[in-house]
């Protein structure tokens, strides 16, 4: 065969600079590019071989080599696949990969449009071209009796093609690398390369002379059904060795209406935050294309991790083509209802695990309930809430909200009551748990959102903090009938709290509450209650300032409150209230706001200056 030269024809001197700009960010990319050619022709000759003779029939143990040869400053990649005849080397490398750059050119520079392109114009072979001033393809097709083929480029709008000198079938392509592309001779850099992209392929990978790919699909290998728990959990520890186990998984494997596989793991969450991150790894047979997937895998399923398999994705694909494309929402929605299920699958056949993980996966499936009203209808029935034991404190119950309904809703009607600090509000809790009713215990970001949500949703029930009202249940019903002396007590305190005070915006209220362990609370209006639980969130707590229109509730069955109300703790033979019981009551109340965690930096430590002050004076 005769040296033979050709142009491509395409309008611009030299294509080079132009991809190199458009493609720099990742110029890594043309080991997926070469690696991925060289297991597709491994592929299509093993469908070859099943019905046709094949030259060196003897040699089908399949394999992709990389090499790397510094002192010459070359790349190889070599398969023993279909190869290429001479005729074909002209069609799918010098026309349809040189005339989609041309395409590319033509459709881009105009409007200098970032787009992802490699493959999208058939590109794929020409990213060697962002890392090679030269490069070579050496070829010998599996057919018998037809001349190796030999072609070369350096990447302008010309290439030369002869007879060749490769004996074996299948492909070898030299690169030649730029001065400033050394990096790509490092058998590390390249290892890691390897394992990122393409480290899930069926055949072999060396890398000079040693194999570095994984090799083992685990959402490919077997039905679902024929996985032991153990295997997912290795798999897990091999994509994420420095994580703790998953709290469980979802294998997906469908067929119709669009072809789907892969494993889903729910991690167990450092921080609330992680809901945030990409850690779904999404494939293209086997193939990694990208962990940027959003229009495929909804933002709050993102805190998920393991890998997703879309054998009819384009390998580069863009997220213009995602956005553009009907079969990805029919993806998305199939996910996001397969993890519904999987959540109310494990609550009903595996409570008692699925009450140990619950805090591990509430903020997740809150989040997701919060993004798509139909991830909440799907998945409703698996919400639990924890709530405290009316026994101890430090013991956790766990209730869907039908159950916390049937086992409070004659007591409570239709409100629920919740806490979110148990030191401040631990008053308030024993109040309402002596009573037989039982208080959720909500102290995540995002509950103050979802309960907001879920009182949309559900407008049979109203959340209620524990120290937003005074519960009915909380006040003694056998002491509400007072007589004279208690009567006088009450307004006497309700009196001298006022006159302390001074502040007409504050409601001073005296009840007989059924324990007498608690002198005085703060009750904070439910409006209130919302705005400084948002303040949380935002990290503004410290700047919110307690609202000047809540009430402060005196127990009357307290020893302290009630010899505040009687005349002879401080006898005094004026009308007026004396200037004692004044500071007492300014200090009871400063105890409670400090108590129940209601004042800002500052004014704790006034607060603490002014009853330090207090005692030393009254010592």
């Amino acid at each position: 065969m005769a040296v033979q030269k050709g142009k491509i024809g395409i309008h611009t001197e030299n294509i080079l600079p132009i991809i190199k700009k458009w493609l720099y960010s990742e110029r890594e990319i043309f080991i997926r590019e070469l690696i991925s050619n060289s297991y597709d022709a491994i592929e299509k000759l093993k469908k070859i071989s099943l019905n046709e003779e094949v030259y060196q029939s003897d040699k089908m143990d399949f394999k992709i080599e990389v090499q790397i040869n510094k002192e010459k400053k070359t790349l190889h990649f070599i398969d023993n696949g279909i190869g290429m005849t001479k005729e074909e080397v002209e069609k799918y490398i010098a026309q349809i990969a040189f005339s989609g750059a041309k395409e590319f050119a033509e459709k881009y520079l105009k409007n200098e449009q970032s787009v992802d392109i490699i493959g999208h114009f058939g590109l794929g072979f020409y990213s060697v071209f962002m890392v090679a001033n030269k490069v070579e393809i050496h070829s010998r097709s599996f057919l018998k009796d037809v001349e190796p083929v030999y072609w070369v480029s350096d990447g302008s709008d010309e290439y030369e093609i002869s007879e060749g000198t490769r004996q074996d079938r299948g492909t070898e392509v030299i690169l030649y690398l730029d001065q400033d592309k050394e990096e790509f001779l490092d058998k590390l850099t390249i290892q890691n390369y390897i394992r990122k992209y393409c480290d899930f392929l069926s055949v072999p990978i060396l890398l000079d002379g040693i194999q570095v790919n994984y090799q083992k699909p685990l959402w490919s290998l077997h039905k679902p059904n024929s996985i032991q728990k153990e295997d997912y959990i290795s798999f897990y520890k091999y994509l994420y060795p420095f994580d703790e186990d998953p709290l469980f998984y979802i294998h997906l494997n469908t067929d119709y209406p669009f072809r789907l596989q892969g494993i889903l793991y729910f991690p167990k969450l450092k921080h609330e935050m992680d809901l945030n991150q990409n850690n779904i790894k999404i494939f293209c047979k086997h193939i990694f294309v990208t962990e940027e997937a959003q229009e495929i895998i909804p933002k709050f399923l993102t805190a998920l991790k393991g890998v997703l398999d879309l054998p009819e994705l384009p390998l580069n694909v863009s997220r213009s083509y995602i956005q553009q494309d009907p079969e990805v929402k029919k993806i998305s929605a199939h996910i996001v209802k397969k993890v519904g299920d999987r959540l109310v699958e494990e609550i009903r056949n595996n409570r008692e695990n699925y009450e140990k993980i619950w805090k591990d996966i509430a903020p997740f499936v809150k989040y997701g309930m919060l993004e798509d009203s139909k991830f909440y209808d799907n998945t409703k029935d698996a919400l639990l809430f924890e709530a405290i034991h009316s026994d101890n404190l430090d013991q956790r119950v766990f209730y869907t909200l039908k159950e916390y309904q049937n086992k409070n809703q004659s007591k409570t009607q239709n409100k629920i009551y919740y806490a979110t600090d148990l030191k401040t509000q631990a008053p308030a809790i024993r109040l309402l748990i002596q009573q037989g009713i039982d208080v959720l215990y909500l102290d995540k970001l995002i509950d103050s959102h979802f309960m907001s949500f879920l009182e949309i949703q559900e407008r049979d029930f109203h959340f209620t903090r524990v120290d937003s009202e005074l519960s009915e249940h909380s006040i003694d019903s056998t002491s509400q009938i007072l007589d004279a002396n208690q009567k006088t007590i009450k307004d006497k305190v309700e009196e001298i709290f006022r006159k302390a005070l001074n502040n007409t915006k504050i409601i001073v209220r005296a009840e007989t509450l059924k324990t007498d362990e608690i002198p005085a609370m703060i009750l904070l209006p439910e409006t209130y209650r919302r705005a400084s639980e948002l303040a949380v969130l935002y990290g503004e707590k410290d700047k919110f300032v307690i609202s000047e229109n809540h009430t402060l509730l005196l127990n009357l069955k307290n020893p302290l409150i009630q010899k505040l109300g009687r005349p002879d703790l401080i006898t005094s033979t004026s009308e007026e209230i004396p200037t004692k019981k004044l500071e007492y009551a300014k200090q009871i109340y400063k105890l409670a706001r400090i108590s129940q965690a209601l004042v800002s930096p500052e004014e704790m430590q006034q607060y603490a200056k002014d009853i330090f002050s207090f005692l030393e004076k009254n010592f």
